[in-house]
Parts: structure tokens; C-alpha cells; sequence
């Protein structure tokens, strides 16, 4: 008896496992890709309803004045960084007033041309300016006071690089090299 039991378990068991093995090959076949493109759809659903969530607020009134204001603190941010062009002829005028304010000697200044090789001035709205000037200086705390007033000028004046050369054994007064930068606001047709 025992035999026809176990020969009984025995099929019963491999017809539940066939079975089982048949119904997991259908589930992969059609329900599984089914579920993975549910999925994506229901990503992309989520996408769209997040950009029309976005388009019905741009819309608002209030919205849109947010957005203007932080177009403008923008705009007043770049203002510390850009000279507009107008006002780039200044600009050496004001270098010689921070010299004179700090008494260096042997003052001279000198607009470079623009190379065109610098990436800055592919941009259709910002150009960059550069700027030579060489001084003579007493003292490093006269050249220091001298670059912190440089760096500090609205719009920023970029010190590109410098040089200082000793003076020789009979002169206190060192010879000093600057390249200087700024991003100039190139003119717009109107």
C-alpha cells in the first residue's frame, strides 16, 4: 500500500510542479513585460502631470511676479560682475583714481585688443576687457591696499596675474605688473 501512496505523491507532485513551472513561463511572458511597461507608463504620467502642475502655476499672477523678481535680483547680481559698455570707458579713468587714492608712482595703463581666443568673448552678450597697468610701490602693504581696492571695485575687476620686481640696492620703490580683467556687456541691437 505504501507503494501505491508514494507512486500516488510522486505524480501528484510532478504534475503541482509542471504546473507550477507552466504557469511561471505564461507569467513571464505576458504579465511580467505587462507590469514593467505599467510602470513606465505610470513614470511618464507622473512627469506630465508635474509639468502641467508647473505650466497652471506659471500662469498665476503671483507666480509670475516671483519669477520676475528673481529675474531682476539676477540681473542686479550680474551688475556686480558686468560693466555695461557704455560705461567700459570709465573704467581706466576709475583704475587711475584707486592708484592715485593709494599713491603709487610711475602709474601707466594700457587697454589690451581683445584676442578673440578666450572663451568669455564667443558669447553673444559678455566680452572680456583686459587691462595692463605697472606701478612702483614703497612698500608690499601699498600693493596689498592697492589690490584689495582693485578687487573690491563694483563691477569686479578680475587680477588676471601680477609681477613684482625688487628694486634695486639704491631705490626702495618696486616695479609692479598687473594684468587685469573685466566682462564688459557687449552692445545689443536694438
Amino acid at each position: 500500500m505504501k507503494s501505491v501512496y508514494g507512486k500516488y505523491f510522486t505524480k501528484v507532485a510532478l504534475i503541482w510542479t509542471g504546473c507550477f513551472v507552466l504557469f511561471f513561463i505564461i507569467y513571464e511572458l505576458t504579465l511580467a513585460p505587462q507590469k514593467n511597461i505599467k510602470g513606465q507608463l505610470e513614470k511618464q504620467l507622473a512627469e506630465k502631470k508635474q509639468m502641467c502642475d508647473s505650466a497652471l502655476k506659471a500662469a498665476q499672477k503671483e507666480t509670475r511676479i516671483q519669477l520676475n523678481e528673481q529675474i531682476e535680483q539676477l540681473r542686479n547680481k550680474l551688475d556686480n560682475f558686468v560693466i555695461d559698455f557704455k560705461d567700459s570707458a570709465n573704467l581706466t579713468f576709475d583704475i587711475s583714481q584707486i592708484a592715485n587714492g593709494k599713491e603709487v608712482t610711475s602709474f601707466s595703463i594700457e587697454t589690451k585688443k581683445d584676442s578673440g581666443k578666450n572663451p568669455a568673448t564667443s558669447d553673444k552678450y559678455i566680452s572680456e576687457s583686459r587691462i595692463d597697468i605697472s606701478f612702483s610701490t614703497a612698500d608690499f602693504n601699498q600693493f596689498a591696499a592697492l589690490l584689495n581696492a582693485l578687487e573690491r571695485h563694483q563691477p569686479v575687476i578680475f587680477v588676471d596675474r601680477f609681477a613684482i620686481t625688487r628694486s634695486d640696492k639704491g631705490s626702495s620703490e618696486h616695479q609692479v605688473k598687473m594684468n587685469l580683467a573685466v566682462f564688459v556687456g557687449k552692445m545689443q541691437d536694438s
